[in-house]
């Protein structure tokens, strides 16, 4: 079922048996039997267009999520999650695609998904992609599974996971 549950595509082939056709009418006859070459062949190609757009213009608009392609150098929030833990704490999760020129890989830049040196992540020097707004001070979590960024009071800490 899926994405696909209220979608039918529905194709029809029609065989002409032209000899009947202008077997019935001697004026479609000599109608027929006039064309050019030329003229047969711009038909056709009139025909395939028609078909080409009304092909294009029944599918299903959801049918091609996984075509849409980010720029190089940058990324994009896929999906976004939001919830509360049993300790009234606010959780938020997001899923990014990325499209990251060599020795770059995910990572987070003035708190919006980016590219960042591979080298950052790979040895987990959080701050050194000044993950924190402005204004905000970055501590590497003691276990270096992520970063912190606090302002004043307010404390927001990022687990990387994958």
């Amino acid at each position: 079922m899926g994405i696909w549950s209220n979608y039918e595509k529905h194709t029809e082939i029609i065989v002409f048996d032209w000899n009947k056709i202008l077997a019935k009418s001697p004026r479609m006859r000599f109608c027929a039997k006039s064309m050019l070459l030329s003229d047969w062949l711009f038909l056709v190609y009139v025909l395939m267009v028609c078909c080409k757009l009304l092909s294009a213009s029944s599918h299903h608009p959801r049918g091609h999520t996984g075509q849409h392609q980010v720029k190089q150098g940058t990324c994009e929030v896929v999906a976004v999650h939001r919830c509360c833990n049993k300790n009234r704490i606010e959780e938020r999760s997001q899923t990014v695609k990325c499209s990251c020129f060599p020795g770059q890989v995910a990572g987070t830049t003035r708190a919006q998904p980016s590219c960042v040196e591979a080298s950052i992540v790979l040895q987990k020097w959080w701050c050194h992609m000044n993950p924190c707004l402005d204004g905000e001070d970055c501590k590497v979590l003691p276990d270096y599974s992520g970063w912190s960024c606090s302002s004043g009071n307010k404390v927001k800490t990022t687990k990387v996971t994958r």
